[in-house]
C-alpha cells in the first residue's frame, strides 16, 4: 500500500496524543453552476485534510468510514453507456452494496429489476464498480460489499417532470428494500446525485474507487465526510454521506423521534405521492444509526414537496420562544411544526444538498464546530474546521463561521450564498402558517372546568411525599423555576433506584427515561 502515514512520533507542533476528535464533514461549490473536474479535487483535498477527525479500529488501514456525495457527472456515464443514455435528469444512477455471495447476489439483482419494471421503468444497464484492495484495509476487505451501479431510463411520462422521477425512484428503491431484506443496502438512487463511501480512511477513497480519478468526474458541488463512529460500529453501509446529509454530532432525542414519526406514519397523506406513500412505509430504515435515520425522514419531507431548506427548518429548529430579534411569521413557522415534528436535537452540524442546493446548520445550541469561506474566484468552502484548503488571502473575498440554528445556504443554480434571513423568511412567508396555528391550537384556559378527580388529605409535606416530590426535586427544580422563572439545571448523575424496584413512591414520569447518545460535547465557552 502506497499511502501516506500519519506521523507516529512528535513532529513540530502535531502530538500524537492528540489524535482524537469528531466527524469531519465538508462540501465545496461553484458559485457558477458549472461542473468541473477541480471541485472533486478540492473535495478530496479538504477530505484528506480533515482525516485527523476520523477513526480507525485495531486495523489501522480500516477506517471508520469515508465518503463524497455529488451531482451526477453526466459525461463519465455517458461515455459509458453510449447513445442509450437519456438526457441528463431523465435517467437515475444506483448505487447498490451487494453480498460477496454470487447466488444472493444476483437474487438482489433481480429484486431491484423487478421493482423497477413494476414501477413502469427500464433498467439501461448494470456496471461493475471498480475498486482496489490494495487500498482497504483487512477489517474492511472482510466485510466489503461487492458494488455495482444501476442506471435507470424514465418513462415519457416522468421524464418531463424531474420530480416526479425523482420520487418514482425513492418508491423503487424502498420497494426493494423491503422486499429483499436488510441485507440489501442502496446507499443512494436518484437522478440528481451519486454516493461514493465506505469502510475507508479518507485517503483510500479515491484510490479504492478508481472512478473518482477519472477527468470525466464533473460537478458543481461536493460534500465528504470523514467519520468517527461513536454511536454504531463502523460498516459500509452507515459510513456518511447519505442521500442528502453528512452529520458531525449525534443526535439525542433519536429515541423519541424515531417513535413519533412511526405513531404518525398511519395519518402521513400526500397528494404527491398518493396511493404510493404506502409502497414506502415504515420510512425510517431499521438498524440505521442516528444519521441514517435522520436522513431518512429528511428524504421523504423534501419528496413530499417541501424545499431543502423548509425540512431542515422542521428537522432542527432555531430557538424562537421569547426572542424578539425573529420575525412573528418565523416565529409561526416554529410554532406550527412544533406541533407534528420534535425538534431533531444535536449536538449536530449536519451539511445537506439535493444536488441543486447545498448548505450546512448547527443545531440550536451550537456545540459543534464549522467555518466557512467565498474566494473572490467563485468558490465556496465549507467545513468543521478554516485551512482545509490552501487560499491565498488575497482571493478570500469574505468568511465566517456556522452559528447555532442558522442555515448557510449556496444555491448554484442561482450562483449566489443565500442569507438566512432570507430563505427563512421565503418559506415562513410561504404559507399562512400563523393563522393555521391559531386555528387549530388549543389553549389551557379553553378546556371546560372540572371538579377534582382525586383529592390527598394531610399536611403539604405528607402529600408531596405521597406524589414522590423529595427535598432534592424542591430545592434544584421547583425553587429555581418559581423563584426565577429558569430552566432548572442539575448533574446527569442519578444514583436513585430505578422507579419499578423504589420504595420511594416516585411519579410516574420517573418509570420513563430519555435514551441518550454518546455524546462528546465540549464545555460550553462561558465568555460567548
Amino acid at each position: 500500500m502506497t499511502l501516506k502515514q500519519r506521523p507516529t512520533e512528535r513532529v513540530g507542533l502535531y502530538d500524537p496524543a492528540y489524535e482524537h476528535d469528531a466527524c469531519g464533514v465538508a462540501f465545496v461549490a461553484r458559485l457558477d453552476g458549472g461542473r468541473t473536474r477541480e471541485t472533486v479535487d478540492h473535495a478530496i483535498q479538504a477530505l484528506e485534510n480533515l482525516e485527523h477527525r476520523g477513526a480507525e479500529g485495531a486495523d489501522p488501514e480500516t477506517g471508520d468510514g469515508a465518503g463524497i456525495l455529488m451531482q451526477i457527472p453526466d459525461a463519465f456515464f455517458r461515455n459509458f453507456v453510449g447513445d442509450e443514455l437519456p438526457p441528463a435528469g431523465a435517467y437515475g444512477v444506483g448505487v447498490v452494496f451487494l453480498p460477496q455471495d454470487e447466488t444472493c447476489s444476483a437474487e438482489f439483482e433481480a429484486c431491484i429489476d423487478r421493482a423497477v419494471a413494476a414501477e413502469g421503468q427500464r433498467v439501461i444497464r448494470w456496471r461493475d464498480v471498480p475498486t482496489d484492495k490494495d487500498f482497504c484495509g483487512l477489517t474492511a476487505l472482510y466485510h466489503r460489499p461487492y458494488v455495482k451501479q444501476v442506471i435507470i431510463a424514465a418513462s415519457d411520462e416522468l421524464a418531463a417532470d424531474p420530480d416526479a422521477f425523482e420520487r418514482k425512484l425513492y418508491v423503487i428503491r424502498r420497494v426493494a428494500e423491503l422486499e429483499a431484506g436488510p441485507d440489501l443496502v442502496i446507499p443512494t438512487l436518484s437522478s440528481r446525485t451519486i454516493v461514493y463511501k465506505g469502510m475507508l480512511t479518507p485517503i483510500q477513497l479515491q484510490h479504492y474507487f478508481p472512478d473518482l480519478l477519472s477527468p470525466l468526474m464533473q460537478t458543481s458541488l461536493a460534500l465528504v465526510h470523514s467519520r468517527f463512529s461513536t454511536n454504531t460500529f463502523p460498516s459500509w453501509e452507515l459510513a456518511h454521506p447519505y442521500r442528502m446529509i453528512a452529520h458531525n454530532g449525534e443526535i439525542n432525542t433519536l429515541r423519541g423521534n424515531v417513535n413519533w414519526m412511526r405513531a404518525r406514519e398511519s395519518q402521513l397523506r400526500s397528494e404527491l405521492f398518493g396511493d404510493e406513500l404506502e409502497k414506502v412505509l415504515p420510512s425510517v430504515r431499521p438498524g440505521g444509526s442516528d444519521s441514517a435515520t435522520l436522513d431518512n425522514v429528511l428524504e421523504l419531507l423534501v419528496l413530499a414537496g417541501r424545499s431543502l431548506p423548509h425540512a431542515m427548518m422542521m428537522l432542527i429548529p432555531e430557538a424562537f420562544e421569547g426572542r424578539d430579534d425573529m420575525s412573528d411569521e418565523l416565529k409561526a413557522f416554529y410554532a406550527f411544526h412544533a406541533c407534528f415534528m420534535e425538534p431533531w436535537d444535536g449536538p449536530a452540524a449536519v451539511a445537506f444538498t439535493d444536488g441543486r442546493v447545498i448548505g450546512a446548520t448547527l443545531d440550536r445550541n451550537g456545540l459543534r464546530p464549522g467555518r466557512w469561506l467565498e474566494t473572490k474566484d467563485g468558490w465556496v468552502i465549507v467545513g468543521s474546521e478554516s485551512g482545509m484548503l490552501e487560499v491565498d488571502p488575497a482571493n478570500v473575498a469574505r468568511k465566517g463561521r456556522l452559528e447555532p440554528g442558522k442555515l448557510f445556504l449556496v444555491d448554484v443554480e442561482q450562483g449566489r450564498i443565500v442569507p438566512d434571513v432570507e430563505v427563512k423568511g421565503d418559506v415562513a412567508r410561504a404559507r399562512p402558517f400563523g393563522d393555521w396555528f391559531e386555528q387549530g391550537g388549543v389553549h389551557l384556559d379553553d378546556l371546560p372546568e372540572r371538579g377534582n378527580a382525586f383529592t390527598c388529605e394531610g399536611t403539604l409535606a405528607e402529600r408531596q411525599l405521597a406524589f414522590g416530590w423529595s427535598a432534592e426535586d424542591l430545592r434544584l427544580i421547583l425553587l429555581p423555576m418559581a423563584r426565577d422563572a429558569a430552566e432548572p439545571t442539575g448533574s446527569m448523575g442519578n444514583d436513585l433506584a430505578l422507579a419499578m424496584l423504589s420504595d420511594k413512591s416516585p411519579p410516574l414520569f420517573d418509570y420513563f427515561k430519555q435514551l441518550f447518545a454518546q455524546v462528546t460535547n465540549p464545555p460550553i465557552d462561558p465568555i460567548r
